[in-house]
């Protein structure tokens, strides 16, 4: 496993692992959500699957999220993280495992990326996997109340604690929603012509399972939708990790010789 720092446009540190695999048989990239890093369990069991199949694996961290990349969380918008990823695919391309079509993976947020990616350069993704995904601006609003939304726009900040670094407390800017509003996936959704995995917890009330089905609905080529019983928006669970990584590996069976 080789970790490094490369710059984004910029000019700011994104930390990067890469996982190079012998006789590699495909490259995925597997981005996290808002606020999340590389080593997350459910991070790392999409990029294990990968490996197992003869991937090389790309993980990275976002700038202005709780990773080893520049940045503070309160400045993180969809449009920071998409440029991210878009930096760190540039910087593979000169690399001497890069290789396309590639596989994009994602969860949250880096679903979103990942999706919005595949439908900007569907000729560069073999395949994609956009779990848990942020789907459109429209049905983002129907996740909050109008209390929430309103407390948000006049404080500036929404605040809470994160689950996956307990005791780091979370300030993110009314500026993030503004910036998120731009972002349809349906819009576009008809260019996603290559497999994709969309994988949601029962329980997932950010990005819930009636979303991924109007998006599931728009999607025109190889497809398939699962709901992990019990599982909320972030998996943590052994259990459901072992059930998507066994999700995985069927899945990209199906598309990898």
């Amino acid at each position: 496993m080789q970790k490094l720092f490369i710059k984004n446009r910029n000019g700011q540190n994104i930390s990067v692992i890469v996982e190079k695999t012998d006789n590699q048989t495909g490259l995925a990239f597997v981005m996290h959500g808002l606020g999340g890093f590389k080593e997350q369990l459910h991070i790392a069991t999409f990029a294990q699957a990968f490996k197992e199949k003869g991937f090389t694996v790309v993980r990275f961290d976002t700038t202005n999220t709780l990773g080893e990349s520049d940045g503070n969380y309160e400045d993180a918008t969809v449009s920071n993280y998409y440029e991210d990823l878009e930096d760190v695919l540039h910087w593979s391309a000169d690399q001497q495992w890069y290789q396309e079509p590639f596989v994009l993976a994602g969860h949250s947020l880096g679903g979103l990326c990942a999706a919005l990616f595949s439908e900007q350069y569907p000729e560069k993704v073999l395949a994609l996997a956009p779990i848990s995904t942020v789907v459109s601006n429209s049905l983002l609003l129907e996740t909050y109340t109008r209390e929430e939304l309103k407390k948000w726009k006049e404080t500036g900040y929404r605040i809470s604690e994160s689950r996956s670094k307990p005791g780091v407390m979370k300030k993110l800017k009314w500026s993030f929603m503004e910036d998120r509003l731009r972002y349809d996936l349906l819009e576009n959704a008809d260019k996603l012509m290559m497999p994709v995995l969309l994988i949601v917890g029962e329980s997932d009330t950010s990005t819930p399972p009636k979303h991924q089905q109007i998006f599931f609905d728009k999607l025109p080529g190889s497809k398939k939708l699962h709901i992990i019983k019990g599982a909320s928006h972030t998996f943590r669970e052994q259990g459901h990790l072992e059930e998507i990584k066994g999700l995985f590996l069927n899945w990209i069976d199906s598309f990898s010789k």
